[in-house]
């Protein structure tokens, strides 16, 4: 086998020790065009995405990234939007066996764990392959209070304070760790979480806009971007709070202004 074949099989090494072909899906992500954020706070979790509209015939209110997983845990896909919608579908039929089998809700490490191990499994069969996208979940864990996991298609998984995905994602991840940095008077360099922990709701919301707009160095309207949110904040309303949601544009544009203001 010569060495640029090494790429059309799922299952074989290179020489080098590589798997191109889940390298490629890795590509299919960041050649999507979209750009996702998420940060964590004390009492609520964000993510961030772009909504590009490729057809003025299009129905906007179709076309999202964002979806429901369960009444506490929603995630943001990036990628490619078959892939997506694939994944989503696995992810709310572990989530409802397991309601099923044990009575109460999948926290999200849990998901976020079993949906890894699936994404591991078709890097090791031939008869499948992987996923070309990043999965970002957030939830409401209530033991641990807001959590934040990134899933990629090789099967890795691991918790976040803040991070990035697609086009532009080592650019977001590069402003958000000097965002950390400064919080908490200096102090989030030396101590992540707790600096992550001193973080409202209102800043949770300001610091992935800014990191959208920043990496971007675009000031987005409220129907360009979808923001979706679960907190336990006082500020949220009462019929959602701990719940997964998509803000509307209404709200969204308020925080928009907010951040415009600010700057």
């Amino acid at each position: 086998m010569s060495r640029t074949s090494y790429d059309r099989y799922l299952t074989v090494f290179s020489p080098e020790g590589r798997l191109y072909q889940v390298e490629y899906a890795f590509k299919a992500i960041s050649g999507s065009g979209h750009t996702a954020v998420s940060v964590r706070g004390y009492d609520t979790s964000v993510v961030i995405t772009q909504k590009k509209i490729p057809d003025k015939l299009l129905d906007a209110s179709t076309v999202t990234h964002l979806y429901s997983i369960t009444r506490t845990i929603g995630c943001v896909m990036t990628g490619l939007v078959a892939d997506a919608r694939a994944q989503v579908l696995r992810a709310q039929q572990e989530a409802a066996q397991w309601r099923y089998k044990y009575g109460y809700d999948i926290t999200p490490d849990a998901l976020a764990r079993r949906l890894a191990n699936i994404n591991q499994v078709y890097t090791q069969r031939a008869g499948m392959r992987p996923l070309g996208i990043s999965m970002i979940l957030i939830g409401i864990d209530p033991e641990y209070g807001p959590q934040c996991f990134k899933l990629d298609p090789a099967g890795y998984f691991v918790g976040f304070h803040a991070t990035a995905a697609g086009q532009k994602q080592q650019e977001a991840m590069n402003h958000l760790e000097k965002k950390w940095k400064k919080l908490d008077k200096g102090k989030g360099a030396d101590d992540a979480a707790a600096a992550g922990k001193k973080l409202s709701r209102a800043e949770v919301i300001e610091i992935a806009i800014e990191a959208m707009s920043t990496v971007h160095a675009t000031d987005y309207k409220a129907g360009e971007i979808e923001i979706g949110i679960v907190s336990t904040a006082e500020d949220e309303d009462s019929k959602t709070r701990g719940e997964w949601r998509v803000m509307d544009e209404a709200e969204v544009e308020r925080y928009l202004l907010a951040y415009a203001e600010k700057d």
